[in-house]
C-alpha cells in the first residue's frame, strides 16, 4: 500500500482553504508535507521549474504548466487542477510523462453565474457609473434597461450557462443559445432555445460568453462576430480572455456599435495599466473573480483534494482529463 506520509503536496491556489479550514488540515494530515504558494499569483513555468523537483501531488491554480516545467518533476503523479480550465497545462506533456491531469467541473457554476448576471444588471441599469456619480455629490439622472422583454444570448450551455438561465428565467426574458453538445430536450428544461451561433450573436441584447478556450474559440469574439451583433446591445465575459479580440471590441466600442461590455477575464492578467478598455466607461472590469466565492473555492478545493489524494492512493480519480 502507498504511504501518503512520505510523499510532498504543491498547493498553488491562493484561495485554497481561505474558507474552510478543513481543506488545509485534512491534507496536511494526510501526506508528508504541504507546499503553499506564497506569492500571492499563479506561477510561471520558471517557478515552477524550481518548485517541482521532489512533488508527488500538485493541486493547480491558473499557474503556466509547460513542458519545460513539468521536465524538472522528477515524482510527480498528479496534476488536480483547482478548476475547469486546463489551457494552461501541456496536457501531451503530462500524458508522455505518465501524470494523471484532474479538474473540478461545475464546482464554480453556480458562483460565476450570479457575477454573470450581476454583471448584466450592473450594464442594463448603469450601476457603476450611478453610484459614482452619487458618491460624488452629483444627483444625476439615470435611464436604464429592463431585461424584462430582452433577448439573452449564451455562447456555451455547459454547467455555467445553464446555471445563468436557470436565474434568469424569472426575469422574463428570451433565453437563446448555442452549443452543438447539447440536446434540445436538455436546453427546454432550463426555459431556453438553441439555435445557431450566428442566430444568438444576430438576436441578442446581451451576449454572454460560457465558453472554454479551444483552437475553434480563440478570438471567436473578433471584429467579423461583434460586427455582426445587434446594434446597442452588450458584451458579457465571465469566460476566458482569450476567446475576445481585445483590439476589434475596443473599436466596436469605441464606435458605439457594441453599447457596453462588461469582463472578468482579459488576455494578460492583470492587464496593463495603459490598456485601452480601461479608459472606456462603458465597460465594467473585475478582477477574474467568478469563482472566487465561499462557495465555489470550498467546493473546488474539495474536488480538487479528493482528485489528488485518489492518484496517490492509486485509485482511479473523478475528473480524470488524461
Amino acid at each position: 500500500m502507498l504511504d501518503l506520509k512520505t510523499m510532498n503536496i504543491l498547493v498553488t491556489p491562493t484561495s485554497y482553504g481561505r474558507h474552510d479550514s478543513k481543506l488545509c488540515g485534512e491534507l496536511e494530515a494526510a501526506v508528508g508535507e504541504v507546499i503553499y504558494n506564497e506569492t500571492g499569483r499563479p506561477l510561471t513555468a520558471e517557478a515552477l521549474r524550481d518548485l517541482l523537483p521532489g512533488v508527488d501531488g500538485y493541486i493547480a491554480g491558473l499557474d503556466t504548466i509547460d513542458r519545460a516545467a513539468l521536465d524538472a518533476a522528477d515524482r510527480l503523479k498528479v496534476i488536480a487542477r483547482y478548476g475547469v480550465g486546463v489551457d494552461q497545462v501541456d496536457l501531451d506533456a503530462a500524458k508522455d510523462k505518465g501524470i494523471v491531469v484532474t479538474n473540478t467541473p461545475g464546482a464554480n457554476a453556480v458562483s460565476v453565474a450570479e457575477l454573470t448576471i450581476g454583471l448584466m444588471l450592473a450594464l442594463a441599469r448603469m450601476i457603476p457609473a450611478a453610484n459614482e456619480t452619487t458618491h460624488a455629490g452629483d444627483w444625476q439622472h439615470f435611464s436604464g434597461m429592463s431585461l424584462q422583454g430582452k433577448t439573452i444570448g449564451l455562447l456555451g450551455f455547459g454547467a455555467i450557462g445553464r446555471e445563468v438561465a436557470r436565474r434568469l428565467a424569472p426575469f422574463d426574458c428570451t433565453l437563446i443559445a448555442y452549443d452543438p453538445y447539447v440536446s434540445d430536450e436538455v436546453a427546454r428544461e432550463f426555459h431556453c432555445e438553441l439555435t445557431t451561433q450566428a442566430e444568438v450573436v444576430r438576436r441578442a441584447d446581451f451576449l454572454s460568453l460560457h465558453l472554454p478556450v479551444l483552437d475553434e474559440t480563440r478570438n471567436l469574439v473578433n471584429a467579423a462576430l461583434l460586427g455582426q451583433m445587434k446594434a446597442g446591445s452588450f458584451l458579457i465575459n465571465t469566460a476566458r480572455g482569450e476567446l475576445i479580440d481585445e483590439t476589434a471590441l475596443v473599436q466596436a466600442l469605441q464606435s458605439r456599435h457594441i453599447k457596453g461590455a462588461a469582463l472578468d477575464a482579459f488576455r494578460v492578467e492583470p492587464p496593463d495599466a495603459d490598456h485601452p478598455l480601461l479608459s472606456l466607461p462603458q465597460v465594467i472590469l473585475t478582477p477574474h473573480m467568478g469563482a472566487h466565492t465561499d462557495g465555489a473555492t470550498n467546493a473546488m478545493g474539495w474536488m480538487a483534494l479528493n482528485n489528488c489524494l485518489a492518484v496517490l492512493r492509486g485509485d482511479e480519480p473523478e475528473n480524470r482529463i488524461v
